[in-house]
């Protein structure tokens, strides 16, 4: 097999300069290595990757620090603009960049809009329709701002998890939520407001319908949403129970009738009336926040798609170049210079697909760290073991030294290339973190990687693979008797 090496950091790469320099990087990390066992080295990478990871906050949850005024709502939509930008750049389908663009000035219309939004929503018969009925007709009027009141189809019904799906996107479309429930929380209810309150969607607790239990019960279900709510709760009555009225007449006669008590709605209606008095304008700034944040992510994951579909042939391209390079020098630490090396090209051009910028020395650096990764959580010695294994019934693959270097090789190629695809999707579009490198956040992706890559599966058609490369006189059918050695 004929490998061309082009770039001249392979070719450097694989010299005895950078073999010094790799080696100097990994000596420590090699030593360390030879104290473990296959069984350790299991145990100590398989509970790094159940522990707990630190995740930078997602744009979802920047309401949680920054304010939210007109200046970071108007950055917010720019930011979604370049994003959508790079895009055009990028992306062929013109069409639904469009679509995405068209969104930009709506959002800085929104920024202006005197409208508050309001959205009813709840379990099945709770009092979603009644409650609209009466707002409109007692409280609407009153308001100096318009007030626009929607009901969501209902939550939790027989539709199942879609239905639901479909009902709080409603809502979350809207400024404010009135969260209705005729009787303490039900799991599900409180999962639900906890995930609203998760995403920063300002709510109120309505306890509707408390005319049909008793006071005590009444008292008794109300202080149990306050105590497990942080939002506001309050209780109503949108059509309370009709009542039975007795008069006595002089003539000592006694009529009944019943009749239709006036709706309990004062402490509801009050709440509401100061809430968007008092905070209207950040209502609206927060719902168009939350849009811009949304439109970004929808253009960051069609960028990173099309960068993805980039950037796969470039890590297929450097893995078989790892696997030749192992394959043909069998010395075991030169292998290992090899495939350090190929990474470091790999890196520059993968953080051209990403725009972030990576001199060779930068490189050079980050695959020295990420090949110290490897041994630390014991990918290089658990790979070639289970490739080894795949190979080893196989006399003719097993005997032909260079295999299972090679193929591992290829295999720890790989895992790096998709950990650093992976990288690069958590980084800010358009800013360039070459400079700011976060080996730890590296360590977390490498590992999340190498646990979604490590099926059977998958590394016996990878192996496969190798082989037909490799060795491509050894039929494809021989390796049959290999596989079911892991199966």
């Amino acid at each position: 097999m004929v490998v061309k090496l082009q770039r001249p950091i392979l070719v450097g790469g694989l010299g005895l300069s950078f073999s010094l320099w790799i080696l100097q990087s990994w000596h420590d990390s090699i030593i360390q290595l030879g104290e473990y066992s296959v069984l350790s080295l299991l145990l100590v990478s398989g509970g790094l990757l159940f522990l707990k990871q630190n995740r930078t906050k997602q744009d979802s949850h920047l309401l949680d620090s920054l304010p939210v005024d007109r200046e970071t709502v108007e950055s917010a939509i720019a930011k979604a603009e370049t994003v959508i930008n790079h895009l055009a750049g990028e992306a062929e389908n013109h069409h639904a960049i469009a679509a995405l663009r068209e969104k930009i000035p709506q959002l800085y219309l929104e920024l202006d809009r005197e409208e508050i939004y309001l959205a009813v929503t709840g379990g099945k018969s709770v009092g979603k329709t009644t409650l609209i009925k009466v707002l409109k007709s007692h409280w609407c009027p009153q308001l100096q701002k318009t007030v626009c009141l929607q009901e969501t189809p209902s939550l939790f019904a027989e539709a199942g998890e879609k239905s639901d799906a479909a009902a709080l996107t409603q809502a979350k479309a809207t400024d404010f939520i009135l969260f209705l429930t005729n009787g303490d929380l039900t799991d599900t209810e409180f999962q639900t407001i906890q995930q609203l309150q998760a995403e920063k969607h300002r709510l109120m607790l309505v306890f509707n319908k408390q005319d049909q239990y008793l006071v005590d019960e009444r008292a008794s279900i109300l202080l149990s949403l306050k105590q497990r709510m942080q939002s506001h709760v309050v209780a109503t009555s949108a059509s309370p129970l009709p009542v039975k009225v007795r008069k006595h007449n002089d003539d000592g006669s006694v009529q009944e009738w019943m009749e239709q008590p006036a709706p309990e709605i004062q402490q509801l209606t009050q709440q509401l009336s100061e809430t968007l008095t008092q905070q209207g304008q950040q209502l609206v700034w927060a719902t168009t926040m939350r849009k811009a944040l949304l439109l970004k992510a929808e253009a960051t994951n069609y960028l990173n798609r099309v960068r993805c579909d980039r950037a796969h042939p470039v890590i297929e391209q450097y893995q078989w170049i790892a696997a030749a390079a192992a394959f043909a020098n069998p010395v075991p630490a030169l292998d290992i210079l090899a495939t350090a090396a190929i990474n470091a090209q790999m890196i520059v051009d993968l953080g051209n697909i990403y725009q972030q910028k990576f001199s060779l020395e930068q490189a050079k650096t980050i695959a020295g760290e990420m090949g110290s990764l490897m041994l630390k959580l014991g990918l290089v010695e658990l790979s070639s073991k289970v490739i080894g294994t795949v190979l080893k019934s196989h006399a003719i693959t097993y005997v032909a030294g260079g295999a299972v270097q090679g193929v591992s090789a290829a295999y720890l190629t790989r895992l790096a290339g998709l950990s650093l695809i992976e990288y690069f999707q958590q980084q800010e579009v358009a800013v360039n973190s070459a400079t700011g490198f976060n080996v730890e956040k590296l360590g977390q992706t490498l590992q999340k990687v190498f646990q979604q890559n490590q099926q059977v599966v998958f590394l016996q058609g990878f192996v496969k693979q190798g082989v037909k490369r490799l060795l491509p006189e050894v039929a494809e059918g021989e390796l049959v008797g290999a596989e079911k050695a892991v199966g």
